[in-house]
């Protein structure tokens, strides 16, 4: 069973633009913290779906108050989570990215898991860069580097 701890971030992004497919596409279950289902709560207005996404305690408080002093909330707590349980972590903020891989926690983002979906061949060359556009248009943000990145892979294949 392919399972992974999330921030926010990539959540609410799918939320947005209707595409939680490309999270379902690849895990079979997505562990959010407390404060991450309450922050995508207060964003969306919605209800997450119990079978896919699963609402996990954290345990190490200690961890927890030490990453709050640089990070959000959600952040801290997914992290923490993420580290707890050997799992790998969805998160695109660079300075939780940063602490995350410091601490020996894999990560990826939302372009990564776009990228996955796409080697999985589950998102046409085309398909992909239209998520991404979309995601884009409603509010997301990559680095100059990072899109370019993702449009040479997404490029490559000819679909």
């Amino acid at each position: 069973m392919k399972i992974i701890v999330s921030d926010s971030t990539t959540i609410i992004v799918l939320l947005n633009i209707n595409s939680m497919d490309i999270l379902t596409n690849v895990f079979d279950e997505v562990y959010v913290p407390s404060k991450v289902y309450d922050e995508v709560m207060m964003e969306k207005d919605t209800i997450l779906e119990k079978t896919f996404f699963v609402k996990k305690e954290i345990r190490d408080k200690e961890l927890y108050k030490l990453l709050r002093k640089n990070l959000g909330a959600g952040e801290s707590e997914a992290i923490t989570l993420a580290k707890e349980l050997e799992l790998s972590l969805i998160i695109d903020e660079k300075k939780g990215r940063k602490i995350a891989l410091n601490l020996g926690v894999n990560i990826t983002g939302f372009i990564g898991i776009l990228i996955l979906n796409y080697k999985k061949q589950l998102l046409s060359s085309s398909e992909s860069l239209e998520v991404f556009n979309r995601a884009k248009e409603a509010g997301f943000r990559a680095g100059k580097n990072l899109e370019q990145q993702f449009v040479d892979i997404v490029s490559k294949r000819n679909d």
